[in-house]
């Protein structure tokens, strides 16, 4: 399970001073910095059929790595966003193109969506290219990963710019999550993301769900 929260960020200044806040700091584990080209496609069939039953199949270049990732069930409350996740590592490139469902078929959600797309094909509806400046912290109740986006959502209808921060929780209580964010939210005045990238993309291409 995936549970995080996500907030917008309207500049690059403000983006920089969060990377750089002394309360993040005091609570940051030690080299656990880096910066990363994260480059994802996300696919469906040409009837929406994983969306329309609220699941995303994404694969995406994390730097070296490609990694293909089911989600689904998700929930969104004031920026709180928790959805079941299966995360698989991929060694094949052309995975990135065409990918093949059937390396989901050992989880009962892969099951479900090798039943769902039958014969249908997949391709892609949109691809998000942003660059991640990340590290993780520990407040003592929880251990968290704080993220910084910045880039764009691609889709054939259009475009829209990715600048957001997202703090995911790893380990812990929830409540570590949430006093966490927002002691950040309230500091620089951000305003809760309730959409995904991916629900973003959805909205461009008028699949508002």
């Amino acid at each position: 399970m995936e549970i995080e929260m996500k907030y917008g960020i309207e500049d690059k200044e403000t983006a920089a001073s969060i990377w750089d806040d002394e309360y993040l700091l005091s609570i940051e584990e030690s080299d656990t910095r880096e910066k990363i080209l994260m480059k994802a496609a996300y696919f469906d069939t040409e009837d929406f059929i994983l969306s329309k039953n609220d699941i995303a199949l994404r694969v995406r270049k994390e730097g070296a790595r490609t990694v293909a990732t089911l989600k689904w069930k998700g929930k969104n409350e004031g920026g709180l966003h928790i959805r079941e996740e299966i995360n698989v590592p991929v060694d094949d490139e052309n995975y990135f193109l065409l990918p093949d469902p059937q390396i989901f078929k050992e989880s009962e959600i892969g099951q479900e969506v090798i039943a769902l797309l039958g014969f249908k094909k997949l391709h892609s509806i949109m691809e998000t290219n942003f660059v991640r400046n990340r590290f993780r912290i520990d407040n003592g109740s929880g251990i968290m990963e704080v993220s910084l986006d910045d880039g764009e959502i691609v889709t054939p209808k259009g475009t829209a710019p990715i600048c957001e921060l997202e703090v995911e929780l790893f380990s812990g209580e929830q409540e570590a999550l949430e006093d966490v964010t927002k002691t950040i939210a309230e500091k620089y005045g951000l305003e809760p993301e309730t959409k995904s990238k991916y629900a973003r993309g959805l909205a461009i291409l008028g699949f508002d769900r």
